[in-house]
């Protein structure tokens, strides 16, 4: 499991924004996003950079932890 922080992710429009955007990439991959820590979870066999430079594209700042 990959986990971003998405420091610029506030709202539930940014949540749906970055769900969609990782689902295009994988539609198999599970998304847990924690709004209030500003957290994303990919779950999926596509390489953690792949997601990272969409939800970057998306317009937000995503980091990979861990």
């Amino acid at each position: 499991m990959y986990r971003f922080n998405v420091p610029d992710m506030t709202c539930q429009h940014c949540v749906m924004t970055i769900t969609k955007t990782v689902k295009a990439q994988d539609p198999k991959a599970e998304v847990d996003i924690d709004l209030p820590a500003h957290v994303v979870k990919v779950e999926s066999s596509l390489p953690a950079e792949q997601f990272r430079r969409e939800i970057e594209e998306a317009g937000y700042t995503p980091t990979l932890q861990g």
